[in-house]
């Protein structure tokens, strides 16, 4: 099977993916970042009355059509405590922020512009006009009026609008499951003690985050030992549990102790290629499970988190109905770049803004594949075409960000 471009490979993930149609019912402080799957209608009227926008007087505009009119103050209204009563000629009501109205009145008269009398009286120092700082019954919104439609991000705001509606439980879509599994006799999870030829699995929690940024549910799999039957297990794990997609790291190759693929192959899994021709993660394996997308990550930590933010990042985003994530941009290259060979590379890279607004980044001298401190400095990756001539520092570059970056 010869190797595809990153560009086909892209297209490809993303054809096998499709939007998740399954929804579920969440309560408002478990909808922020959820895709709504429901219009949200009002079942209210916001606000359900004409409401004071100041602290003031609530009083008739006809009264105070002079600077210097006087008037009595008959009682007062605040927030949920409204004035039994009505407002005749020549009367006031107090009246505080959120308030309603009283019958009669229609305008207020801020506090700043009242001066106090002896006997429950004020005299205006400020012309008045008829409905000023005055909040109209439904300005805001109607009852039986759709405020959400569906398919919108649920930010802040709209979780606040929500609330605001009455409503305290929303219909989401369901997120994608993405089960993960490392494989491998060399791993020990975080925390325990490596033997003489182990190492510290480090990839699949790395994964995980960048899934669970992108909108997914986690099932962890755990390791399984370079073993059919162990990997069998956990591939079984995933199907019962529903996952939408299945990662692998590790042993995706064809070699005497990569035993994934063959693993999949002997579940049913339909493979669709196994190799990219990129730098770092060539050994990337694609199929699909029945409904089971299946993503075969390099083992190496860079290589995995590389095809990760290229492939599975952009398929998550997909079936979670999220918008794709804008991490292009071009930069400043600040030293030479050899010419590249048949593969697209992907350099790490640190990044700089100077006053003009420009980025200039700057190649790191290592590039090893596990090297992930070096990974985790990074801010960005250039990105070199195949067969890219070589590049002078001062030219300009593509670039992939990493995460979001000002600069300084």
């Amino acid at each position: 099977m010869s190797l595809l471009s990153v560009g086909d490979a892209q297209k490809r993930v993303l054809d096998r993916g499709n939007a998740i149609a399954a929804t579920e019912s969440v309560h408002l402080d478990r909808a922020q970042g959820r895709i709504l799957a429901q219009d949200i209608v009002s079942r209210l009227t916001q606000p359900p009355f004409d409401a004071s926008a100041m602290d003031g007087y609530a009083l008739r505009a006809d009264d105070a059509v002079d600077i210097g009119s006087e008037l009595t103050v008959i009682g007062a209204a605040a927030a949920g405590h409204a004035f039994d009563g009505k407002v005749g000629p020549g009367e006031t009501v107090r009246i505080f922020t959120g308030a309603p109205v009283p019958e009669g009145a229609d305008t207020i008269l801020i506090q700043e512009d009242a001066e106090k009398l002896d006997g429950n009286r004020i005299r205006t120092t400020f012309a008045v006009t008829r409905g000023r700082h005055i909040r109209p019954r439904g300005q805001d919104f109607a009852e039986g009026e759709t405020v959400l439609k569906s398919g919108i991000f649920m930010d802040y705001t709209h979780v606040t609008l929500a609330a605001a509606t009455n409503h305290d439980v929303i219909d989401v879509y369901k997120k994608p499951l993405v089960a993960i599994l490392a494989t491998g006799d060399e791993l020990v999870s975080p925390g325990g003690t490596p033997g003489p030829s182990q190492i510290v699995a480090s990839n699949t929690h790395g994964i995980a985050a960048l899934a669970r940024e992108c909108g997914a549910d986690i099932l962890d799999l755990g390791i399984a030992r370079d073993n059919r039957v162990a990997i069998a297990t956990c591939i079984d794990r995933a199907r019962k549990a529903g996952a939408d997609i299945l990662v692998t790291v590790g042993g995706a190759s064809v070699g005497d102790h990569d035993l994934v693929q063959s693993a999949l192959l002997g579940s049913g899994m339909t493979l669709d290629f196994w190799r990219i021709a990129m730098r770092p993660g060539k050994p990337l394996m694609v199929g699909s499970l029945g409904d089971i997308q299946v993503l075969g990550l390099p083992g190496n930590p860079v290589s995995s988190m590389v095809c990760a933010l290229l492939f599975l990042e952009p398929l998550i985003l997909k079936m979670a109905r999220k918008a794709e994530k804008r991490r292009e941009a071009v930069a400043v290259t600040t030293s030479d770049i050899a010419s590249n060979d048949k593969r697209q590379d992907y350099m790490r890279a640190s990044l700089k803004r100077t006053e003009d607004g420009k980025l200039y980044a700057t190649a790191f001298d290592k590039q090893d594949s596990s090297m992930m401190k070096i990974f985790a400095r990074s801010d960005c990756l250039i990105i070199r075409a195949p067969h890219a001539p070589a590049l002078s520092a001062g030219e300009e570059t593509a670039i992939l960000l990493l995460r979001p970056f000002a600069g300084a």
